[in-house]
């Protein structure tokens, strides 16, 4: 018998395929997560699992899972992991980094687009039936050529946004805790600004950033109110780096033009108020929703358990000082 797995919530069968022919795998082939008592249950003799963002894994879950020695995220994020306390109980986390970036990026693109454009909106109109034909001023919105991106985070996505602004002549300014390599910056023509100074110079900011405390609630009343008020925000890293309730006051005031949002403060509620304002693109989190890429990022967190469960190193690991001698 192999090392007991559970996936906890349907991924692609491929890796499900692969993980049942190296492993004793428990399935849940559901899109609904287990709550967290009978996640427990579930978990109780297994030494990996599966898991997506909606399983949480408290300092209170790991320790009461004896056997547990991996848990690989279906996901480039982790806040649903508490990693210092996996640590401390000598369960390794990784995560699927690098296979979704691209794709995230596109979305990130496209929310920029529909918003700027009031692609929804004008949609929604002429479904209405509302279309009268062709005015001077119909839906008119910002151009995205020409105008200047502010990018919250230059990681791996933030660079391939980057990458994709360049080729409509965009100035882009970014601001990251840690400034980005020298040659990263002349490759992308980026120019390093204060947090603030991007707000109040960029016409798109896009959000890229991992949600730790120092960048819950980000964005809010005050960040607002530096920015331009033909200012596009777009988010498809975490809902909770947005003050979702003083975003809304920010649209419905007008005090920013738009936004577009992948992502939620208490997903899968929404602030009821976005839903009633016609100046925000809103997305149910599928920023890496391509088949080839979540088929990617299922093929590799199995690839992550085995490895760990394996006594290796695996591949993507998060907490990288948990095994410092193995190879």
């Amino acid at each position: 018998m192999g090392s007991r797995i559970l996936v906890s919530k349907r991924i692609y069968p491929e890796a499900v395929e692969y993980l049942c022919e190296r492993a004793d795998v428990e399935y849940h082939d559901s899109d609904k997560s287990y709550p967290a008592e009978e996640l427990l249950r579930h978990l109780s003799d297994k030494e990996g699992v599966i898991s997506q963002l909606t399983d949480r894994f408290s300092e209170e879950v790991v320790a009461a899972l004896p056997s547990l020695k991996v848990i690989a995220n279906v996901a480039v994020g982790f806040d649903n992991i508490d990693v210092e306390a996996a640590t401390r109980h000598g369960i390794a986390v990784t995560n699927t980094p690098d296979v979704l970036t691209q794709t995230t990026a596109d979305l990130a693109f496209a929310l920029l687009f529909a918003a700027a454009r009031r692609v929804s909106e004008s949609e929604r109109f002429l479904r209405a039936g509302h279309w009268q034909g062709w005015g001077i001023d119909q839906f008119c919105g910002s151009d995205i050529h020409h105008s200047t991106l502010g990018i919250l985070g230059m990681g791996r996505i933030g660079q391939a946004l980057a990458r994709r602004a360049n080729g409509f002549d965009m100035r882009v300014v970014y601001h990251d805790a840690v400034r980005a390599p020298e040659d990263i910056e002349q490759e992308l023509r980026l120019t390093f600004v204060p947090f603030e100074t991007l707000l109040s110079e960029a016409d798109f900011v896009s959000l890229h950033v991992p949600l730790v405390p120092t960048t819950r609630h980000l964005m809010s009343t005050p960040q607002f109110a530096l920015m331009k008020k033909t200012a596009v925000l777009v988010n498809t890293s975490r809902g909770p780096v947005i003050d979702e309730v003083a975003l809304a006051e920010a649209l419905a005031c007008e005090e920013i033009a738009a936004a577009g949002l992948d992502v939620f403060e208490n997903e899968p509620d929404i602030q009821p108020k976005l839903l009633e304002l016609e100046n925000v693109v809103l997305t149910p989190h599928i920023a890496s929703a391509s088949h080839t890429t979540r088929s990617k990022m299922c093929m590799m967190a199995a690839e992550n358990a085995l490895s760990a469960l394996a006594g290796n190193r695996p591949p993507n690991l998060i907490n990288q000082d948990l095994f410092p001698d193995l190879g």
